[in-house]
């Protein structure tokens, strides 16, 4: 435990997704007395274990700080989760995800989980849902204040999320699974033999050919431009090393394809999500003429902390 000299922590805050969870004693929103993380996510723990694995983590806090309020984002509110919590419709915002925090009993002071948000068939709009990202994207604003009126976030993953803001609040989503895509072909497939039979290195060069390669298809699909993974290599344009770095390229070239509006260059556009991928987004981003895209951090535990502080659950700093 640090020895900090700011105001007494007054919240508890977890981001508790798939493979892992992190959490944080918070001060305010900027005051981070300690954190924690694990690789304990809900796919990682069995059946009613959840409050098990929860007193291991941060059991020493509530023994130091006593009855915290504790709230908490992502797939623990699943139907797999802790306990189900239900979506919210889209458009969202802070007040709405405040207004709905689903409380769990859990001496000595509740344990509070975020809502998700649905969207529903309309329009240019698929069906749609998220859990985890809601807070993401609304608490990114806190450290973007200019996404607030307009703007965008990508969130790249196993299953990347495009996100629109309007007057602070999120207006649409659209799911893109090029993360998981990538993971089958990879193993599953004969794109991703060349590799397996080889040496697989990193190539800068096979990933911008790649992302080059969806940018300028015109009409024509991803599933007719996947096959060049193997025939370039075939073909003798690419090195079987390097062409799962192409596979990637091809898969999140045209991903950008089809969410970027013309409009996009005047509109702020920023990324969340791990460092690595951000970057690899930002480079194929370049490819598209779209630059000074920049990655927003810990856009969660802002969330977490102004979800909170909407549904009164904030002690006064003393």
């Amino acid at each position: 435990m640090s020895n900090h000299p700011d105001p007494s922590p007054r919240l508890i805050a977890i981001d508790w997704g798939t493979s892992s969870l992190r959490a944080w004693l918070m001060a305010n929103e900027h005051d981070v007395v300690d954190s924690r993380s694990a690789e304990q996510g809900i796919m990682q723990i069995e059946s009613g274990g959840f409050e098990t694995v929860y007193r291991e983590l941060i059991g020493d806090w509530t023994d130091e700080y006593g009855a915290l309020p504790v709230v908490a984002c992502g797939m623990i509110g699943s139907r797999g989760g802790w306990s189900e919590t239900a979506y919210v419709e889209c458009p969202a915002d802070l007040s709405e995800l405040a207004r709905h925090l689903q409380a769990v009993n859990t001496p000595p002071a509740p344990f509070y989980i975020v809502p998700g948000v649905i969207q529903h068939t309309g329009g240019n709009r698929l069906a749609n849902v998220m859990r985890g990202e809601e807070t993401q994207a609304l608490g990114a604003l806190s450290a973007a204040a200019e996404l607030a009126d307009h703007g965008r976030l990508i969130m790249p993953g196993t299953h990347c999320k495009w996100v629109t803001i309007d007057q602070g609040r999120l207006t649409e989503f659209t799911t893109y699974m090029t993360g998981e895509l990538f993971a089958v072909l990879r193993q599953h497939s004969i794109l991703g033999r060349p590799a397996r039979a080889s040496e697989p290195r990193n190539s800068e060069a096979a990933f911008i050919q790649g992302v080059d390669t969806a940018r300028g298809m015109g009409c024509v699909g991803i599933g007719a431009a996947l096959f060049s993974t193997r025939s370039r290599v075939m073909a003798g344009e690419l090195e079987a090393e390097a062409s799962l770095d192409y596979l990637s390229g091809l898969l999140i070239g045209d991903e950008l394809r089809s969410a970027l509006g013309r409009d996009d260059a005047h509109v702020p556009l920023r990324l969340i999500g791990d460092p690595a991928l951000c970057h690899r987004y930002q480079r194929a981003l370049a490819r598209f003429d779209v630059t000074e895209v920049s990655v927003i951090e810990d856009a969660a535990r802002h969330g977490l902390w102004q979800i909170a502080t909407a549904a009164g659950l904030i002690p006064t700093a003393s």
